[in-house]
């Protein structure tokens, strides 16, 4: 063999066995999820130095328009952590929230603001993104006795419609969901501990959902397994069942609705969590870490934890390469991981 056809094959099969290197090492990187929604796992995305930036209980995140995520947690040494969506730490704030949970982002004539619910201080606060408040809403008690004493209104998450009206899932108290002016003034309320599907029962999560032709609201009934689509004022639509999930809030993004499963089946199976995703017409496609939605005769069968990727996740983020990022709730005081889509 002449010297240009032994580099040639040379050449060849040093190709062939980076090429199949590359394979081993793709195969080796798991992917998650079912269908067209699927992702691998990052758990070290988060490169914060937990000695100087500790979290607690991961709340929510949500990504701003400069493209960076925010999280919450219930740390008081920094509260708010915010991160590119490479993981690298760029700031920290906040250490009045010792019960922070909610997290929602909203754009005011261009401008972006944070509200921040608070389940120990019973309170919800508006603030800059850097953290400057610039309103508090206290516990409803002018809502015609329905809260006797601050320490009953213990709210979860909130969402900002059009007009700046506030509404606030009251998802650890009474269970009602009060809606609010911009300034802060009560307006209306509706839902509420009790039988029946028109009442909530651990309304932890709410959002407007616009995917239809009508804009609605989209509460969690996290004990029931299911979320409830409303009307601003109150009248009930529809129920979504998600037979064995606890989910939290819903979270919208393009056609899709994304969801942390804090446990499964029901809120006393410790470590049971999962993500999952429904389709724009609510049918769930994928559950990462959970398994294969299977329907019969059109009803979903129940659903569970099939993989212990979590243990309780809390809240799911969506950036605009529709990577995932999940916040966990009493899990180890982990950061948050990071699931890219394949």
């Amino acid at each position: 063999m002449n010297r240009r056809k032994f580099i040639k094959h040379a050449s060849l099969a040093t190709g062939s066995i980076l090429i199949m290197q590359d394979m081993f090492a793709r195969n080796e990187k798991k992917v998650y999820g079912h269908n067209n929604m699927q992702y691998t796992l990052d758990t070290a995305w988060s490169k914060a130095n937990p000695t100087q930036f500790p979290v607690n209980d991961c709340h929510e995140m949500v990504q701003d328009k400069k493209g960076r995520i925010i999280l919450l947690t219930n740390e008081t040494k920094n509260n708010v952590l915010v991160y590119n969506t490479k993981g690298k730490l760029l700031e920290t704030w906040g250490h009045e929230f010792p019960g922070a949970h909610g997290l929602t982002l909203h754009s005011e004539n261009g401008t972006e603001f944070l509200y921040i619910t608070d389940t120990a201080k019973h309170q919800v606060y508006k603030t800059t993104l850097d953290g400057t408040i610039l309103l508090t809403i206290n516990p409803p008690l002018e809502a015609n006795g329905i809260y006797k004493k601050a320490e009953e209104f213990v709210p979860t998450e909130t969402v900002i419609d059009e007009n700046g009206d506030i509404f606030i899932a009251d998802g650890y108290g009474a269970q009602y969901i009060m809606q609010y002016d911009a300034m802060g003034k009560l307006k209306n309320y509706f839902g509420g501990r009790g039988e029946g599907d028109a009442h909530l029962d651990n309304a932890h999560g709410i959002t407007f959902d616009k995917r239809g032709s009508e804009i609605n609201l989209l509460i969690t009934d996290r004990t029931r397994n299911c979320f409830k689509r409303f009307t601003r004022d109150g009248k009930l639509l529809e129920v979504i069942k998600l037979p064995g999930a606890c989910v939290c809030r819903p979270v919208i993004q393009g056609d899709y609705l994304y969801a942390a499963v804090l446990r499964s089946p029901d809120l006393n199976a410790e470590g049971t969590g999962f993500v999952t995703i429904l389709d724009k017409n609510n049918k769930v496609v994928s559950n990462i870490g959970g398994s294969e939605p299977t329907y019969d005769n059109g009803t979903l069968q129940a659903m569970h934890q099939t993989e212990k990727i979590f243990v309780h996740p809390h809240d799911v983020c969506i950036d605009r390469d529709e990577n995932l990022y999940v916040a966990q709730w009493a899990s180890g005081k982990v950061y948050p991981y990071k699931l890219k889509r394949v």
